[in-house]
């Protein structure tokens, strides 16, 4: 191949690049709209203009977030003998965050416009102002991104408390709590879902980067010289978990940080990352923390935060093997990969893809009409289904439309129930991918929608 087929290759290549970050900023736009539109995620106190940087999550949104959390949950606690679960408080010591050291080192680089004034996190712009492309800044300054508050009745140092900027501290303050009452030992893990709280200088991109979130966290205590083993393991495992919910895998990577990037506490840390609209960004993160927080807890506090071995006599601190997750950007990535546009008998549709465990609704039961004789059958029907898996019932519009509608919110079957359900008993079972219909009699409707939930555990 010659310089000029060269050069023509590389700039089909580079157009063809653009045409696709295109297409996915126009698909992230769909996303956005579909989830204000369908109660998925609405702006904080919109009613009053806004609150930046939060989110609600409506009806379908609070469905999905905790069915992703619930898949996690299964994964790493339920379906395994070496975790178990706590709850730590969201408000904390500062005892906790000065042993950790997040009051000293959990910063990002400030810079503020000297045109504009706008303020930007230094690391992210390139040296320019996102605002008005200038490039007159200030100087970087290190910015914390605690929550700081007050706990009582005065507002004095004896009184500041924080907001945890992550659920994994609660987990390395209570170790020996958990190795005790739960007679475990390594390797052995704790997990842990809740709210997180950081201060962030520039949020963005929808629920991707927000000051408040939902992590989903697990600190895997292993014997020193064991770590690396399970560090292999958990980044396996964890990457392995997203494609089992149908995660494309053309969109998923797992890049390990150079050493220049690993943070104070970790000698190696592996992120599975999405290819999102802006490009490839975090989803989760895996950290050989080594022993550093448990030792720099025992330092702080005075407390004794090792394992004995009753078979050898020794005594040694586990190093901590740490897959980390982001609740709300695990679900906002699987909406994106999910999203589809596709053609129904020269109609356009647009429907979600999602995975049956984590759809806001497994079945829809759709009456044919608001008709007195079928609404009564169709709640029948309804209550049948409802013990066995989250279920929406809609009366409103036409069939076709309402079937639109539960293709655009994920839901993979919808069953209606029509006149001659009256006469026999049956009903039809639509699938949302491949809007095939199929005709099951009523008495063995839980059977039918139970054996299709099953393939998909």
């Amino acid at each position: 191949m010659d310089h000029a087929d060269q050069m023509e290759k590389m700039k089909k290549k580079d157009h063809a690049d653009r045409a696709d970050q295109m297409d996915r900023a126009d698909q992230m736009d769909k996303v956005v709209n579909l989830c204000k539109r369908r109660g998925f995620i609405f702006p904080s106190a919109e009613i009053y203009g806004g609150f930046r940087s939060t989110y609600d999550y409506g009806p379908l949104g609070v469905l999905l977030l905790r069915n992703v959390k619930e898949a996690w949950w299964k994964s790493m606690v339920q379906m395994r003998d070496d975790v178990v679960g706590i709850d730590a408080a969201i408000l904390s010591s500062p005892r906790i965050w000065e042993a950790s050291g997040h009051l000293d080192n959990f910063t990002d680089p400030l810079v503020d416009c000297r045109q504009c004034h706008s303020r930007w996190r230094a690391d992210k712009i390139s040296g320019k102002c996102l605002s008005c492309g200038s490039s007159d800044l200030t100087e970087p300054r290190a910015f914390n991104l605690m929550f700081k508050t007050h706990a009582g009745p005065l507002e004095d140092e004896g009184a500041v408390a924080y907001l945890r900027p992550e659920t994994a501290q609660g987990m390395f303050v209570n170790f020996m709590n958990v190795l005790t009452t739960a007679r475990k030992k390594p390797p052995f893990g704790i997990a842990q879902m809740g709210k997180s709280f950081r201060n962030e200088i520039t949020p963005q991109n929808f629920v991707f980067r927000t000051r408040e979130f939902e992590q989903m966290e697990m600190e895997y205590f292993v014997p020193p010289d064991e770590a690396p083993k399970w560090f292999d393991y958990w980044c396996d495992t964890r990457m392995e978990w997203y494609k089992s919910l149908g995660m494309s895998e053309e969109r998923l990577r797992l890049r390990h940080h150079a050493q220049e990037e690993l943070s104070h506490y970790s000698t190696a840390t592996a992120d599975v990352e999405f290819l999102f609209p802006w490009g490839w960004d975090e989803l989760e993160g895996v950290a050989n923390r080594t022993d550093y927080d448990l030792r720099q807890h025992a330092k702080a506090s005075g407390e004794v935060l090792e394992y004995f071995e009753p078979s050898t006599g020794t005594r040694y601190v586990p190093y901590v093997i740490e897959p980390a997750a982001g609740a709300t950007r695990t679900m906002m990535a699987f909406l994106i990969d999910a999203y589809t546009e596709d053609e129904v008998a020269g109609e356009k549709r647009t429907l979600l893809k999602l995975h049956p465990g984590l759809a806001p609704y497994q079945v829809a039961v759709l009456p044919l009409s608001k008709h007195d004789d079928l609404v009564p059958l169709s709640r029948e029907v309804l209550s049948l289904l409802q013990p066995l898996c989250m279920c929406d019932f809609d009366v409103t519009q036409s069939i076709g439309r309402r079937y639109r509608r539960q293709d655009e919110v994920g839901t993979p079957w919808c069953v209606t129930v029509d006149f001659d359900s009256l006469e026999d008993r049956a009903v039809t079972v639509r699938d949302r991918d491949t809007t095939e219909q199929v005709r099951i009699p009523i008495s063995g409707l839980v059977n039918e929608i139970s054996a299709r939930l099953a393939q998909f555990q």
